[in-house]
């Protein structure tokens, strides 16, 4: 299983969903969803977007854990 660990990191660079999702150029409700571990899919773009916004690497974000 994949898990989104956004918020942590947004937590430790102190951003809110809305600053964050007007930065990456996406709604908030779409941020919502990859923060809530609803998304089926992520575009790189946007992970890369992500990754500028927060100053981090994708493995910040995104980890696989066994169910």
């Amino acid at each position: 299983m994949i898990v989104v660990n956004l918020d942590v990191m947004m937590a430790k660079r102190k951003i809110s969903s809305g600053e964050l999702a007007q930065r990456i150029g996406i709604t908030p409700a779409n941020l919502s969803i990859l923060k809530n571990q609803k998304a089926k899919a992520v575009k790189f773009s946007t992970l890369d977007s992500i990754c500028k916004a927060l100053d981090c690497q994708p493995g910040d974000i995104l980890e696989y854990r066994e169910e």
